[in-house]
């Protein structure tokens, strides 16, 4: 197991843009269960409700018209684990994880699960150090770019934005079939068409499951029509 030096904590709290009066947290905040007894876990519960109070709060503010549904989708979207991994890749974080032997040899430093949960882990440790309202202003600040790019219409998948495409046209509702099944039961890849059958549009798509596969074909087709002279 080998630790971040101080030069590289300290440029570490540069770029998350806080300075930590408990160094101990710091480090704790950075050990994955791999690396011994004393991991971050417990301060990933912790920040988990708080990033996912300071998205709530963010798009409660940010779409005052939006429903409970809308606005639980939106958090959904940016505390997802690929979401927060990104911002963890923004801020290195990768160069200062506490990782034990097995972890490290395979590749964990840049596993987006491992990324996510020490993100989660550091805003625990900021509210333990500073208290829950800097933690939640902390979080604000990381998520910021991620709640100002979101929009509603991004909680809407492609096939129900496709189907309701079609509606508002009057079109008979988008077609999809199974064209192939294969890989073994475990693994297995789906590959779908989707139809407009007014139009005589057909796409294609592959998903690890026919619903995955549906989406991308939706979206494929929502890409076909959007440059059409009749839209």
């Amino acid at each position: 197991m080998s630790e971040p030096d101080q030069p590289q904590l300290d440029a570490l709290q540069d770029r998350l843009c806080y300075q930590f009066s408990d160094r101990t947290l710091l480090k704790r905040a950075l050990t994955h269960r791999s690396a011994g007894r004393h991991h971050n876990e417990r301060l990933e519960f912790l920040g988990d409700a708080v990033i996912g109070l300071a998205a709530a709060s963010a798009f409660y503010n940010r779409f005052p018209d939006a429903d409970e549904g809308v606005l639980s989708r939106l958090r959904a979207l940016v505390v997802s684990g690929h979401s927060l991994a990104a911002i963890a890749r923004d801020r290195d974080l990768s160069s200062c994880l506490i990782l034990g032997e097995g972890e490290r040899k395979s590749g964990g430093r840049h596993r987006d699960s491992i990324l996510a949960n020490t993100l989660e882990a550091l805003l625990g440790a900021v509210a333990l150090d500073a208290g829950p309202e800097t933690a939640l202003q902390v979080a604000g600040d990381w998520l910021r770019p991620a709640v100002e790019s979101a929009s509603p219409s991004d909680t809407i998948d492609a096939k129900t934005q496709l189907q309701e495409w079609c509606q508002a046209r009057g079109e008979p509702l988008p077609e999809y079939t199974v064209v192939e099944v294969s890989g073994s039961d475990h693994q297995q890849s789906f590959r779908v068409s989707c139809r407009l059958p007014s139009r005589q549009c057909e796409t294609e798509a592959t998903g690890t499951s026919r619903r995955r596969a549906e989406k991308s074909a939706a979206a494929d087709m929502l890409s076909q029509v959007s440059g059409q002279a009749s839209d």
